[in-house]
């Protein structure tokens, strides 16, 4: 798959935004239908590299950096270690922010095998570990990624540097729509924006109407759905007509130029959501029993919750990816009081990340919703400030449930101190060629013709996927 552009001016792209958010997009329904205009949708759905396992992603973005030694890779020789310097049998000592000579922090979790898989867990996610039979834990993540906006970049767009495609945008680019009333990719966030914000959604140098919608926090999380005050119907007519006319005369004039198919499906999707976008965050039609499940009714579970519950909504009606931020704008970074930061965000997405999982499967959804949960990189065995932990690109977990996912299992492995990935290392690159394998798209194959280069969501990357997550 490959997409050539021409390039479309500011003044240009003004002029034809100017108009009215409602009105371009019924102005380009008209064009559709008008003789002599024929305009092709980029999202209409497309056919995958192969059979897909899954249809949609909610990837659950633990952003700031949950602890893997605290959550799911517990290290008794670290604890046997504690107050020490790292034996020098562990190799040079690496950190991001200049702890590498501090003494190591051992973990005072309680640690427990849950499922008939036996996975270990801690106390601190007793919730999911209910589902441990659900999850393939990969324990051998790597990223380059060492502070923040590098980790946050490279885990939604594969590089470390701004400017990529996201992931959900090459999904898009890929596979298409599966709906047309609704985004095809949605990020939703909780407290703040995340590092590097609007970038961690775009759509890079593929078309915008790839890039991703967000969903915010409050009565109106989608801006700009409501018909601006004053208007009537006569004026919007007006309008309607005039705009019509305007899109089909350029359409007829530049009929090689994407950037107008990229305009009119935005304005059609911010038309539709109108209608439908109200309608998908109106939780008043769920039962209470589902409400309590994802933790709505406790203040501590409210946020998360909600956008877990929406997550299920949006998949439900044909999204394909949804990423849910869970502490977006660093709040799992522990450098201090790592005990209360960590009790406080575990709380906030325990019981809601545990809700999607059951929800999903007693909705028969999660056999083809591939469930990911991870941050944008883990935590180093040493102490910092006496009470936290640095940030640890160079080893720490993710897991995977539904969409084909084989649960009940543990893929790789860390040291004995959780600092470095020895056994079956998985960079972001592999993970991203493995989601969109799942997904049905082949990451070698799926490209796009940008400064005469075939780029591709993995870079150069993307070698060695984890085939073990499907049992490949």
């Amino acid at each position: 798959m490959s997409h050539n552009h021409t390039e479309c001016t500011r003044r240009a792209l003004l002029r034809g935004a100017g108009s009215g958010l409602g009105a371009m997009a019924m102005a380009a329904m008209l064009a559709e239908d008008a003789k002599g205009a024929v305009v092709h949708d980029p999202t209409i759905p497309k056919k995958p590299h192969h059979t897909p396992k899954a249809k949609s992603v909610i990837f659950l973005f633990m952003e700031g950096a949950p602890s893997h030694i605290d959550l799911f890779d517990p290290k008794p020789k670290l604890n046997e270690l504690n107050g020490q310097p790292m034996p020098a049998s562990f190799g040079r000592p690496i950190t991001a922010m200049g702890t590498a000579n501090n003494t190591l922090m051992g973990s005072p979790r309680t640690w427990k095998q849950h499922g008939q898989s036996g996975i270990w867990v801690s106390e601190l996610y007793p919730h999911i570990a209910k589902h441990a039979d659900k999850l393939a834990i990969l324990r051998s993540c790597q990223s380059n990624g060492l502070n923040h906006a590098g980790g946050v970049s490279q885990m939604n767009t594969g590089d470390i540097l701004s400017g990529r495609p996201s992931l959900g945008a090459w999904v898009t680019y890929g596979l298409g729509t599966a709906n047309k009333n609704l985004p095809t990719f949605v990020s939703m966030i909780d407290e703040r924006e995340p590092f590097g914000n609007a970038k961690n959604w775009g759509s890079g140098f593929l078309p915008a109407v790839y890039q991703g919608t967000l969903f915010r926090q409050g009565p109106n999380p989608i801006l700009n759905t409501k018909l601006p005050a004053g208007q009537t119907d006569e004026k919007q007519r007006a309008r309607l007509e005039f705009l019509a006319a305007q899109n089909r005369e350029y359409a007829a004039a530049h009929p090689d130029d994407t950037t107008l198919e990229a305009r009119i499906r935005s304005f059609e999707l911010a038309y539709s959501l109108q209608k439908s976008g109200p309608e998908v965050v109106d939780l008043s039609g769920e039962t209470e029993e589902t409400k309590a499940l994802y933790g709505l009714d406790k203040p501590e579970t409210a946020v998360f919750g909600r956008n877990c519950l929406l997550g299920r909504r949006l998949v439900e009606r044909g999204v394909r990816f949804v990423e849910l931020y869970c502490g977006s704008g660093s709040g799992w970074d522990a450098h201090t009081h790592l005990e209360a930061n960590h009790a406080k965000w575990c709380k906030a997405s325990d019981q809601p990340v545990a809700a999607l999982l059951e929800d999903l499967d007693r909705r028969g959804m999660l056999q083809d919703t591939l469930v990911i949960w991870g941050g944008e990189f883990g935590r180093t065995p040493f102490n910092e400030k006496g009470d936290g932990r640095d940030h640890n690109p160079w080893g720490f977990t993710m897991f995977f449930a539904g969409g084909g996912v084989k649960g009940g299992q543990t893929i790789g492995t860390t040291d004995e101190i959780g600092l470095r990935a020895i056994e079956r290392p998985a960079h972001v690159n592999d993970i991203h060629a493995s989601i969109l394998h799942l997904l049905g798209l082949n990451h070698m194959q799926l490209t796009y013709l940008q400064n005469g280069r075939s780029e591709r969501p993995t870079i150069l990357g993307g070698e060695h996927m984890v085939k073990e997550l499907w049992g490949g």
